[in-house]
């Protein structure tokens, strides 16, 4: 993820959400040639026009050298279905599309994703079961190294699941303030401060008026879940 000073990831009425430099657009680009699979919430794959691609020729041959796939498999995430099916990701078509969602979407909308994606596929009555979810992935379509890139709520479910083993933030000079304005683990959240996940400093750099940190679990999980946006 990408947060301000002040920890927010977009403005409050959620205009401004991609605010870090092109050195923070390369480490995503870099990030994903590390990874089988990239996993997004249904609202931040509509509002950032995101397609979840490869970031062009440069990352293509580094995913390759990685040995992977040249291109990465694409995961879109709603409990609701209210996944946007005008959505520039459903125009291009270069990987596989997932779409994780619950019982909760109506048969119709459950019926014209499926037209879209590649598989539609329901983990859960409310809320989608994460730890399920994932061991689906990497057995049926062989994620062994997921990237999520948010958004907030998305990444809360993981953390509350257990499911993060490193995090990639940039600490962006930017302050955005307001109480509504969007955090890297919105949601739930810990009620509890023995229940919340722990983390270690991995490393930190800094690259003009930027900080890259990498955070590492301290006790590590069954799958490599990264988050960043």
């Amino acid at each position: 993820m990408a947060m301000t000073a002040d920890g927010k990831i977009a403005t409050a009425n959620r205009a401004a959400h991609s605010f870090g430099s092109a050195r923070d657009l390369a480490h995503l680009y870099e990030l994903r040639a590390t990874a089988d699979a990239v996993m997004c919430g249904a609202r931040t794959v509509e509002i950032s026009r995101s397609i979840l691609g490869n970031g062009g020729e440069k990352f293509r041959k580094l995913r390759l050298k990685n040995g992977l796939a040249e291109h990465n498999l694409r995961v879109i995430v709603s409990g609701s279905g209210s996944v946007d099916l005008a959505a520039e990701i459903f125009k291009r078509r270069f990987s596989p599309i997932i779409v994780l969602t619950t019982k909760r979407t109506p048969a119709k909308k459950l019926a014209q994703l499926r037209q879209l994606a590649d598989e539609v596929k329901i983990f859960g009555g409310r809320e989608i079961n994460f730890p399920i979810a994932l061991a689906w992935l990497q057995t049926k379509w062989n994620v062994k190294r997921l990237l999520c890139e948010g958004g907030g709520e998305l990444n809360d479910a993981l953390f509350r699941a257990g499911l993060v083993d490193e995090v990639h933030l940039t600490v962006c000079p930017k302050i955005f303030g307001g109480r509504t304005a969007p955090t890297i683990a919105d949601g739930r959240g810990f009620e509890r401060l023995k229940d919340s996940e722990g983390f270690q400093i991995q490393s930190i750099s800094r690259f003009r008026g930027e900080l890259f940190t990498v955070f590492s679990r301290r006790k590590q999980g069954v799958f490599e879940v990264f988050c960043r946006k």
